[in-house]
């Protein structure tokens, strides 16, 4: 006991003095807990070396984590996803678990008997990393965009083939029907009951304790073991149970409230579980390196064949279908777990999880780069697919009339987000004729492909490249707008889009956004005629309901209000 303490100790004081440092170097970090396990581990100092340690340590990190996934796991959005995303994913997360399984056949690794590494990293090259994809696109405000959502879509749908292919995996010795069939009705008892318990029991026991934040904590640890102990009694895995605890608590009312509690646990816990598995990686041999390359060479290239060729042909553009290629060109650090769980099942090897976490570590630092410059990699693929004769939605049928800048409109909205979405709208209620004379300039394949239907003339293509806004006709335009802030903008800002326009088109009335009252006078500078501030606009509204408020008018105000957002058709919902 007093061994295993001072391993924890150890453990923990060596990812957090890592982690330090992969923070200042902007590196996940997952990555830091690796190194700190492979450090402390037998291959490294060999400070913690009681495999009994390692391995308690591991399960209960094991157990803990997928807990957590399985909060995570919104199942309202997998009802939800649309036919792109379905797609999308079915053709990602099959085309790619096939192919892998077929390569890895062809290298020699097993695929029965006792043994199903080939299968295990099939499945686990199938899946991207959540932590690393929402972290980035979160920082570069993509979350919300086309792209950000089809690759958000894709990791739900990734989900859920796990927890399907964690309910096959204890039969996979004995994969035969009868078995197979066993074994489903196994994990269709888990799921209902855990479903029909969450459902009507656990919301009366924590609406009783809801104001005892310690019992809150200790009644959703002692779900998650409840689980797993049942799943375990049905001969299932316990990380099975902890998975289907989380997702039956994904959908409770007090869901977020316990995610809340769990929060700091579950920090703990998966540090822990990913600096033993950094413990277990031994020293590099060549075959493990060679595997590893493999696995990172294979990981980007399936990404490409599988997701960017659907979305392609779904017409989203040549822009939309590379983006979520490049976004989920990771393995998952559930890939690391799955992959555990075989090990701790003897159906597969330590060298295949070696193999697969330093591919690991390698795609997190390529993905993490490659995310973070998307932008310029994404403009000189699009140009090179071009220019070898692969036609992206400019060029599709009925956009040709406006070539070389005829069809140009008076008024040219340049990009097209939520302010421009309403502006279009309110000017549908409004009858305005000055529609027929907006024209529009997007690269998005859903603004592209429903503006048509405002009757609005849509050039498709990139703002910040000139070639683009000559095509749409810039110099000829007598108003030039544009309301979307620099955050959002790629490859340009707002104070260089007036500076353009106002160049090509001295007589135009440019009117721009900012986001900070400094930004202001940059764009008066540059030419701009008037300066858009969202927040100012905002601000007299918040003061009107406030008014409102005091009053006791708020009712009247929302009356006014709801019937004007109920009969909107807007482009951008």
């Amino acid at each position: 006991m007093h061994e295993l303490i001072g391993d924890l100790a150890l453990s923990i004081l060596t990812a957090w003095l890592l982690g330090v440092g992969a923070q200042l170097i902007r590196q996940p970090l997952i990555l830091a807990y690796l190194v700190a396990g492979f450090v402390l581990g037998p291959s490294g100092l060999a400070w913690v070396h009681s495999q009994e340690s390692i391995s308690v340590i591991a399960e209960l990190g094991l157990i803990f984590m997928l807990f957590m996934i399985g909060l995570e796991i919104d199942l309202k959005k997998i009802v939800r996803a649309g036919t792109v995303i379905i797609a999308t994913s079915t053709v990602q997360i099959v085309g790619c678990c096939v192919l892998a399984v077929a390569l890895f056949l062809l290298m020699g690794m097993s695929f029965g008997g006792e043994r199903w590494d080939a299968l295990y990293l099939g499945v686990g090259v199938a899946l991207s990393s959540t932590v690393i994809i929402v972290k980035v696109l979160y920082d570069k405000r993509e979350l919300d965009t086309l792209p950000g959502r089809v690759t958000l879509g894709v990791l739900v749908l990734q989900d859920l083939f796990v927890i399907l292919f964690l309910a096959v995996q204890p039969s996979l010795n004995d994969l035969r029907f009868s078995i197979l069939l066993l074994s489903m009705a196994r994990v269709a008892t888990l799921v209902a009951a855990a479903l029909l318990i969450s459902r009507f029991v656990l919301p009366y026991l924590f609406h009783r304790i809801a104001r005892l934040p310690e019992l809150v904590l200790v009644g959703a640890l002692a779900w998650c073991f409840a689980v797993g102990e049942f799943a375990a009694y049905l001969k299932l895995s316990r990380e099975m149970g902890a998975l289907v605890a989380g997702v039956s608590l994904s959908t409770f009312p007090y869901a977020l409230d316990v995610t809340a509690k769990v929060t700091s646990l579950r920090d703990f816990f998966i540090t822990l579980f990913f600096v033993t598995l950094g413990m277990q990686i031994p020293l590099p041999t060549s075959a493990t390196l060679s595997l590893a390359a493999v696995i990172v060479a294979f990981t980007i290239v399936s990404r490409f064949v599988t997701v960017t060729p659907t979305l392609y042909l779904m017409k989203q553009g040549l822009r939309t279908a590379i983006l979520p290629a490049l976004n989920l060109a990771q393995i998952s650090e559930f890939t690391l777990v799955l992959i555990q769980v075989g090990v701790q099942s003897n159906q597969a090897s330590v060298a295949t999880a070696s193999a697969a976490s330093f591919a690991f570590v390698i795609l997190a630092v390529l993905s993490t780069f490659a995310m973070a410059n998307s932008d310029p990699i994404v403009r000189r693929s699009v140009a090179l697919l071009k220019r070898v004769g692969i036609a992206d939605l400019d060029s599709k049928a009925g956009d040709g009339d406006d070539a070389g800048g005829h069809g140009a409109r008076r008024i040219l909205l340049l990009g097209f987000y939520r302010t421009a979405s309403s502006f279009i709208s309110e000017l549908e209620q409004r009858k305005a004729t000055l529609l027929e004379h907006i024209g529009v300039i997007d690269f998005n394949p859903t603004v592209f492909h429903s503006l048509k239907t405002h009757q609005v003339k849509v050039f498709y293509g990139d703002i910040a490249n000139p070639d683009t806004l000559a095509h749409a006709g810039v110099d000829k335009a007598e108003i030039v707008i544009s309301t979307i802030p620099d955050v959002l903008l790629k490859g340009t800002d707002n104070e260089k889009l007036v500076r353009y326009v106002r160049s090509v088109n001295p007589k135009a009335q440019v009117i721009a956004t900012a986001e900070v009252l400094r930004q202001a006078d940059d764009l008066y500078a540059a030419g701009a005629d008037y300066v858009l501030m969202a927040r100012l606009v905002e601000a007299n509204e918040l003061i009107e309901a406030v008014i409102a408020a005091e009053e006791g008018l708020l009712p009247d105000m929302r009356a006014n209000l709801e019937p004007r957002l109920r009969d909107r058709r807007e482009v951008l919902p």
